[in-house]
């Protein structure tokens, strides 16, 4: 009886004691008396993190004596790297060290977001092998890059050869490895596309496992139909839907998040797997050409140049513009900053309310639309509108199917004005939302840059710091990181983060990038099918 009550305490010891690595093994790093926050939403524990081969080998308390390297976390957080899961990243190969995203602890891009990706998933994602990046690397495929291929820019639906032409496509980007399909049904041409066009779409995607990402149809007075439209591709093509950058856009509807929440809920609860992403700011950021309406600029620029320069077509553009500032409450376009104007950078920084007194000598709101015209015609603007609610942001963040994302390129330092969420998404999340605002605590935050998205994207072995798992992993201090990037200076690196490891390897260390280029591509589970 005593010797049967030994082995059964000694069983129990074993299991709750935690795993203790051979004297001498070998590891290539080991972040050593870190807390330890998982990527589950688990509470934070205290060990070690050992990397070999660029995996994680062993996680909790060993022999760390044999490691080539040690990285002393004490006082410090490590968590798995953070996965972008709304990215606009199709240049990240003129920028391969993609710092802009490392340093604020992205570790992984998934592009070909608001339905614009490369139109060769294949190809794009190959190019890692002859120029390597520092970060991942994963893609969409763009329902407006199919559709400009098969259809063109015209306002009007596929006939069947052409919808079984993107369906081919879609087919062919899946395969090649794109991680689903997405949507962009504020541009052009996915603005002209009917729901059963794209849910033909979404069904080929979804045989090879794919997610549908969507840049839903309408984010100011209609955004609860789109959001319902989104949901319902998603039904009917029997897959995982997306809602990119969830937010509200109409003044006249700030404080509706309960509404637009609830359908998310509702569609939960009868089993449809919705997630939605979110950057941290109450700003968006899109072309001028957004501010027109779809059917003015249809057929590209020069066709939207030539109603513009018919005078009645161009005085009911302008009506149209006006009734909407109206209906969504908005006064003028003091809202709307620009970010990049390549036909006058002096105007960078500066909204058309502020513009048009520059140039124009007024305030007038229609002197305001006439700016935006002149601008259009010479080739447009990328911008930043201020139109969503801090409350709103707010709201959106506590829900526990948000993930966190910047929809943001990868910046050129120093180069225009644009949108602050590229240098300090991540960073501004864990500084004002966890440390500051306590919207949500700082296991959940990173939940929702890790495990949530990997899981959204059928990403494996990532996401969570787990034996086995690929080595991507940040290393912070909970008590400083913060971002610095504002709408006026853009430029600025977020702060805080000590280390930054990408499959094994340290691109950055705290001071620097490395120069260590250990990124991947990774692709979706379609394929080589």
């Amino acid at each position: 009886m005593y010797r049967a009550l030994l082995i059964i305490v000694a069983i129990i010891f074993s299991i709750a004691s935690p795993v203790i690595a051979q004297p001498n093994e070998s590891f290539d790093i080991v972040i050593n008396n870190a807390r330890i926050i998982d990527g589950t939403g688990n509470p934070w524990f205290r060990g070690s993190v050992a990397i070999k081969n660029g995996r994680i080998a062993r996680v909790g308390w060993f022999d760390t004596s044999s490691a080539k390297q040690v990285i002393d976390a004490k006082g410090l957080i490590v968590a798995p790297g953070f996965i972008d899961v709304h990215a606009h990243t199709e240049n990240v190969f003129d920028h391969p060290l993609a710092e802009n995203f490392i340093r604020m602890g992205v570790t992984t891009l998934i592009t070909g977001n608001c339905g614009g990706s490369a139109a060769d998933i294949g190809e794009f994602l190959g190019r890692i092998n002859t120029k390597p990046l520092a970060i991942n690397i994963s893609s969409l495929i763009g329902h407006n890059t199919v559709r400009s291929a098969v259809v063109g820019l015209d306002n009007r639906a596929p006939t069947p050869e052409e919808q079984a032409k993107m369906n081919a496509l879609v087919e062919k980007a899946m395969r090649e490895g794109a991680v689903g399909l997405s949507t962009g049904l504020i541009y052009l041409p996915g603005t002209f596309a009917k729901t059963e066009e794209v849910v033909e779409l979404a069904k080929v995607a979804s045989r090879f496992g794919g997610t549908y990402a969507s840049h839903i149809r309408d984010e100011g007075l209609l955004v609860g139909d789109a959001i319902k439209e989104a949901i319902n591709i998603g039904e009917q093509a029997d897959m995982p839907v997306q809602i990119s950058h969830f937010k509200i856009s109409a003044k006249s509807l700030w404080g509706q998040t309960p509404m637009t929440l609830g359908l998310v809920r509702d569609a939960r609860s009868r089993g449809v797997t919705v997630m939605v992403d979110q950057y941290a700011y109450p700003a968006s950021s899109t072309s001028l050409d957004a501010r027109m309406p779809n059917w003015a600029i249809a057929g590209g620029r020069e066709e939207g140049r030539k109603r513009l320069a018919d005078p009645e077509m161009r005085k009911k553009i302008a009506h149209e513009m006006k009734d909407g500032l109206k209906k969504r409450e908005f006064k003028d376009y003091s809202f709307a900053y620009v970010a990049s104007y390549r036909a006058n950078p002096e105007f960078n920084g500066k909204n058309i309310a502020e513009i048009t007194e520059m140039v124009r000598k007024s305030k007038k709101v229609d002197d305001q639309i006439e700016q935006i015209f002149e601008m259009y015609e010479k080739g447009g603007a990328q911008m930043v509108y201020q139109v969503m609610s801090e409350a709103d942001v707010k709201a959106i963040m506590a829900e526990p199917f948000t993930m966190i994302a910047s929809d943001s390129g990868v910046r050129e330092f120093g180069s225009g004005v644009p949108h602050p969420r590229g240098y300090g998404n991540n960073a501004r999340v864990l500084g004002k939302y966890v440390r500051e605002l306590k919207i949500i605590n700082l296991e959940d935050a990173i939940r929702k840059m890790t495990s949530l998205p990997a899981n959204m994207f059928g990403m494996r072995d990532r996401g969570q710091i787990r034996e086995g798992f690929a080595a991507d992993l940040v290393v912070f201090d909970e008590k400083t990181v913060n971002d610095h990037a504002t709408f006026e200076k853009p430029h600025q690196y977020a702060t805080g983060f000590s280390t930054v490891i990408v499959n094994g390897g340290v691109v950055f260390d705290g001071s620097k990038m490395t120069g260590k280029m250990s990124g991947a591509a990774i692709r979706g589970n379609g394929f080589g099918k």
